[in-house]
């Protein structure tokens, strides 16, 4: 490492171990792993929670985690006033949905990293007052506050949105997310009989209902149809009494959170990925299935997963419900159509890895480090 290595922290609403984390995360926690190995020394700050010390050291990387769902972001304006704060050469100001307001303690060298805008989401977890005033800030006050600061997104679709929203084209970089290689077998771990997968946090706005609303129109065609659902949230007891309602319970499975060969392992057996989130800035978990050599099924209305989706080549997608339903049956009957569409989905995913994103993410920190 250099004697005086350029110093980045991240504003972060949650880490992987968080009880809410999912894809944003891993994508902050591997760029920041890799910028480590780089010689950046790297600090993210996020909420505290009981999987994970306060303070922690993880491949090089420093954790700091203080404050809840909302103090957070608090705590995260505070640590940037300490004398800790004022030595970050470079600050990521994540926005999930709501900005850490960054700007108003620090003048200086601020990136802004949206995965995608949350219009849809505020709507669905937050109905009413809440969820509007949660909308003006991201779209209104957002884009005023970090007006002429660098944006990284992670799909052509999500930038596009922040246009929308009023950033201008040249202030944003499209950074993709890296995938690690499959660590399993691929065809040999395939079960026989027809098996759709689910990765995801479950939350509202992933839709898990829709998969299983899939499931229970395709049973009566497909007797033996099996569904795994890999992930947790709070939403899940929700899921599962609407499984129990359809009366599919004995044929649909919640791993829960799992690690990673476990996910693995049921990735390699699954035929078809579902993602019936109403809105993704990738799709991390589409790329995951990919190296699996499963094909992934999204809606065409989601944003950046018409980018991690090649409709019929990689995967398929679907215009509403009742499209899924008609296009998951054709890649659950299709035995051929579901390899041609797996093979490719496996070799486009080795275009795609965490090193070049890392480099990419490297070059706009030393270039914002240098803007007044």
């Amino acid at each position: 490492m250099p004697a005086d290595p350029i110093r980045v922290v991240f504003l972060v609403w949650r880490d992987t171990g968080h009880p809410d984390g999912g894809g944003s995360e891993v994508y902050v926690e591997r760029i920041s792993s890799e910028l480590c190995r780089r010689g950046y020394d790297v600090t993210i700050v996020c909420a505290d929670h009981p999987n994970a010390p306060s303070d922690e050291v993880r491949g090089g990387v420093r954790f700091r985690r203080r404050g809840g769902r909302l103090t957070v972001y608090l705590r995260a304006l505070a640590y940037l006033l300490s004398r800790d704060g004022r030595r970050a050469d470079v600050v990521i100001d994540v926005q999930n949905g709501l900005p850490f307001f960054s700007p108003l303690v620090r003048h200086r060298a601020v990136v802004v990293l949206v995965h995608h805008v949350h219009r849809e989401q505020w709507k669905m977890i937050y109905p009413g007052v809440r969820g509007r005033f949660g909308w003006w800030i991201e779209s209104r006050v957002a884009p005023r506050l970090y007006r002429g600061r660098p944006y990284v997104t992670v799909s052509d679709a999500s930038a596009a949105d922040l246009v929308e929203l009023g950033v201008m084209p040249a202030q944003i970089n499209v950074i993709q997310n890296g995938i690690d290689p499959a660590r399993s077998p691929i065809q040999e771990q395939r079960r026989p009989t027809p098996s759709l997968c689910v990765l995801s946090r479950l939350v509202p706005h992933k839709q898990i209902e829709h998969a299983l609303v899939a499931v229970a129109a395709l049973r009566s065609e497909m007797p033996t149809l099996r569904l795994d659902v890999v992930g947790e949230g709070w939403w899940r007891s929700h899921l599962e009494e609407l499984t129990a309602r359809l009366g599919i319970a004995d044929i649909v499975t919640f791993h829960g959170h799992t690690g990673d060969a476990t996910r693995d392992a049921v990735l390699g057996k699954a035929w078809v990925l579902l993602v019936p989130s109403v809105k993704e800035g990738w799709g991390i978990a589409i790329m995951e299935a990919a190296t699996h050599g499963v094909p992934a099924i999204a809606y065409a209305g989601a944003g950046g997963v018409r980018e991690s989706v090649l409709h019929g080549r990689t995967g398929l997608l679907a215009d509403d419900l009742d499209d899924l339903v008609r296009v998951t049956r054709l890649l659950l009957t299709d035995e051929h159509l579901r390899a041609r569409i797996g093979t490719a989905a496996r070799e486009r995913a080795r275009d795609f890895d965490w090193t070049s994103s890392a480099e990419k993410f490297g070059q706009l920190i030393d270039r914002a480090q240098r803007l007044p």
